[in-house]
């Protein structure tokens, strides 16, 4: 599967190493969140490869919800487990759980429409920013810390109708951002379709931290430097 040069099986577990986690955020999710950068202090696994290997390793199934619990850090050894046929969780040698997920409904585990759900889903979901978080934070009069931008996955779920022959596509239906204090809540609500037909909906939860006022002139700084490192990746790729 197109899963497999970004991770490693180790006996049975599975290991991320920071390289990979990060090809993954700029190759697949065009992710360029500078912590799933090599040198960031606070390197993270992309919670969207934990959601992809999940869904290689037990199927996608009709209706799952996912809470990220930890951030991954680069080479932690993993558990994938199935406790019964609704639960499922990821947990790490170090102790720590980081996913926890619940499912129902019907399974599917073509590798064909595996792979074209978490392709349409990681490449929707790896526009966090700029382009859903920038007019949700103008909009707002705050942003992150652009010394320091923290924007971490909280959680997400979907419900399709069905999974017979699912050609997916995904789009945002509605956005909003609740400010609490220095950190906000950010709600993306979006349309799974099927061949243009409706197929499902589903909503995805970020957390924004060290929340100051907005800075156009930084904002516009931030987005030039996310384009520029987007431009010399692919350049180079």
């Amino acid at each position: 599967m197109f899963l497999d040069e970004f991770h490693t099986r180790v006996q049975g577990q599975v290991r991320i190493s920071a390289e990979q986690a990060s090809r993954f955020a700029k190759q697949v999710a065009g992710d360029y969140n500078p912590i799933h950068n090599l040198d960031a202090r606070r390197f993270c696994v992309p919670g969207d490869l934990l959601f992809a290997l999940v869904l290689q390793r037990f199927g996608l199934s009709q209706r799952m919800s996912f809470r990220f619990l930890n951030m991954v850090g680069g080479g932690t050894l993993l558990s994938f487990v199935e406790h019964d046929d609704s639960h499922l969780s990821v947990c790490g040698d170090d102790g720590k759980c980081y996913l926890e997920v619940e499912r129902s409904g019907e399974t599917t585990h073509d590798e064909a429409i595996l792979e074209a759900f978490t392709r349409c889903y990681v490449a929707f979901s790896g526009k966090n920013f700029p382009h859903y978080l920038k007019p949700l934070m103008e909009e707002k009069g705050v942003m992150f810390n652009p010394r320091r931008p923290l924007v971490i996955y909280d959680s997400m779920g979907f419900s399709l109708d069905s999974l017979a022959g699912l050609s997916p596509g995904l789009e945002l239906t509605s956005s909003s951002l609740d400010v609490i204090g220095k950190r906000a809540d950010v709600l993306l609500e979006f349309l799974i379709h099927d061949r243009e037909t409706p197929a499902g909906t589903g909503s995805k939860k970020l957390v924004v931290s060290g929340l100051q006022a907005y800075d156009p002139a930084e904002m516009d700084a931030i987005v030039d430097e996310f384009y520029r490192l987007k431009a010399a990746y692919e350049a180079e790729a």
